[in-house]
C-alpha cells in the first residue's frame, strides 16, 4: 500500500521567492582576535554559496564584544541549502551555534508585506 502526502499552500503565495536577511549577533569572550577569525570564516563559507547575495560582519560601537553577522539570500530556500551544504556545516555552524538565541530571519521591507500564510494538509 501507498500513502502520498500532497502539501498545499492556503493561497499562491510568492514568500518563497522573497529576498531574507539573516542577522547573527555574537558576543566575545574578550578574545576579539578568535572571534573575527572565525567569523570571518564563516563568512566566506555562507557568502560562497549559491543565493548569498551579500555578506557582512560588524562590531558594536558602544560594546565592542558584540559583532553581527548580516547576510542576504536570494530566498529561503537557499539560505536553508547554503546551511545544508558540507562546507558549512564544517566550517561555519561551530560559530553560528554560538550565536546569540533569538529570531536571526527577516524579510526586508521593500514594498508589500509578506502575509504568514499556515500551510493546510490534504
Amino acid at each position: 500500500m501507498r500513502i502520498i502526502v500532497k502539501w498545499l499552500w492556503s493561497s499562491p503565495s510568492t514568500t518563497s521567492l522573497a529576498p531574507v536577511l539573516v542577522v547573527n549577533r555574537f558576543r566575545s569572550a574578550g578574545d576579539d582576535v578568535s572571534i573575527r577569525s572565525d567569523l570571518e570564516g564563516a563568512l566566506a563559507l555562507l557568502s560562497a554559496q549559491t543565493g548569498c547575495e551579500d555578506a557582512r560582519l560588524g562590531r558594536n560601537l558602544d560594546d565592542p564584544g558584540l559583532w553581527v553577522m548580516v547576510t542576504r539570500w536570494t530566498n529561503v530556500g537557499s539560505y536553508r541549502r547554503a546551511l545544508s551544504s558540507y562546507d558549512v556545516k564544517a566550517g561555519a555552524v561551530p560559530i553560528l551555534s554560538r550565536a546569540i538565541d533569538e529570531a536571526s530571519a527577516y524579510e526586508p521591507v521593500e514594498g508589500e508585506l509578506n502575509e504568514a500564510l499556515p500551510r493546510t494538509f490534504e
